[in-house]
């Protein structure tokens, strides 16, 4: 940010006002000053005013020429989006995936690494430390740079604190100081969100057609949770856990323990690790065939393995993904009859390693949900789901929101990139 001392004396008015025209920057990419006047309704001295703010620090500059509405081509404006770098984390409960984006969110370096989460988070967060500050210096990127990091972990997080609440796959992560732990390694605020919830945020930001719609965000992976996004806009509730269906009470599950400590919860017999177990039991009794080769070649069964069994006809499989998909699918239903949204995207390895999930919810939501409801109701699997970028591209925006707040912005273009949440917060910092 070249300019700070020159905006040192910009109100909050204005900054509130500058950081609200970057915002049509960043989501509808350049624009050209008509159109901005257009969507921000300002006149011509006072947006000239704002942009003059966005270009000063360094966050705005101008780009190639646009279209002629008539008279010369206009000048567009865009991002500066080499400005700064930020970190993406996904964790999940075997192997975490982390990124490095610049300021739009465009993904430049990004690695998958195999982790037990269930090993506790020194161990988790020392490796993840060390692949982030590998990825910067083999991509010869400063880690000064690093203007936030964004972070996604599978269990209920307390978004105020940044702590991760009594997750039932994270024994010894209750209440850890994730954002403090993160915050002291990289120098740079860091925020922390539930991963579905992250990668709901990834779907948002990618997708323009679905920046104004109400949509839920649906993973299955080793649990079940869900994101849910109304008129463009991540709703977490009041302490951060909504979405939370994997702990759902379904009849089914009725006498079923599952790893929360309660009984009856949807994951415990839909899940990821429900069809694990149910797959090496269908090995052990010979149930499938398939599944009891790979028993014998490995000494387990994954829920990957049922899926590749039913691709290739296996009657146990099918059944197995037929009876998860319809046990989600009757969740899923009271959420489209609550919630009313117009796409429901499906993520996580279990949707990804085959179709017949998928197919089962589709037709239990279609059956069982307000035909209303359903008239115009699309489910299909998330855009971003088999690039493996989803949760980067996500815990990214989660920081980028936050940095660009208009309710800190002033801070922000006045003293540059924070150095915590709450030097952020706070107004103060270095100029």
């Amino acid at each position: 940010m070249p300019s700070r001392a020159l905006l040192s004396g910009t109100d909050a008015n204005l900054a509130r006002s500058a950081a609200l025209t970057l915002e049509f920057i960043r989501r509808d990419g350049p624009q050209s000053r008509p159109d901005l006047a257009t969507k921000t309704g300002l006149g011509r001295t006072a947006l000239t005013q704002r942009l003059t703010v966005l270009q000063e620090a360094g966050l705005v500059m101008e780009g190639e020429y646009g279209e002629s509405t008539g008279g010369r081509n206009p000048r567009l404006l865009r991002l500066n989006a080499s400005a700064g770098l930020i970190l993406g984390l996904e964790l999940g409960a075997t192997s975490f995936t982390v990124g490095v984006t610049d300021l739009d969110g465009s993904v430049l370096a990004l690695r998958n690494a195999v982790c037990e989460i269930a090993s506790g988070p020194e161990p988790v967060l020392s490796r993840v430390e060390k692949v982030l500050k590998d990825m910067l210096a083999e991509a010869r990127l400063s880690q000064g740079d690093v203007w936030g990091v964004g972070v996604g972990l599978p269990g209920p997080v307390e978004y105020a604190t940044g702590c991760p609440i009594e997750p039932p796959i994270m024994p010894g992560w209750n209440n850890y100081p994730v954002r403090e732990r993160l915050t002291a390694a990289f120098q740079a605020p860091v925020w922390v969100d539930n991963d579905v919830n992250v990668l709901a945020l990834g779907e948002l930001r990618s997708k323009r057609e679905l920046r104004r719609q109400d949509f839920i965000y649906v993973k299955v992976g080793t649990g079940i949770g869900a994101g849910l996004v109304s008129t463009g806009r991540l709703h977490r509730g009041a302490q951060g856990s909504a979405g939370d269906i994997g702990h759902v009470a379904v009849a089914e599950a009725e006498n079923v323990a599952c790893r929360c400590g309660k009984y009856g919860c949807l994951e415990a017999i839909a899940g990821g690790g429900a069809l694990a177990l149910q797959g090496v039991r269908a090995a052990q009794n010979g149930r499938s065939p398939i599944l009891q080769r790979r028993f014998a070649e490995t000494g387990n069964v994954t829920a990957r393995d049922v899926t590749v069994a039913a691709r290739s006809g296996d009657h146990f499989s099918v059944e197995a993904l037929t009876r998860s998909g319809k046990t989600i699918g009757s969740v899923l239903s009271t959420l489209v009859n609550f919630f009313n949204p117009s796409i429901i995207l499906m993520g996580g390895g279990v949707v990804s390693s085959g179709g017949q999930l998928l197919a089962s919810i589709r037709e239990t939501v279609y059956q069982r949900s307000l035909p209303l409801a359903t008239r115009d109701l699309v489910i299909r699997p998330a855009h971003l789901n088999s690039t493996g970028e989803g949760g980067v591209i996500g815990a990214a925006h989660l920081a980028l929101d936050e940095l660009f707040d208009p309710a800190t912005f002033q801070r922000l273009i006045t003293h540059g990139p924070p150095r915590s949440v709450e030097e952020l917060h706070s107004g103060t910092g270095s100029v």
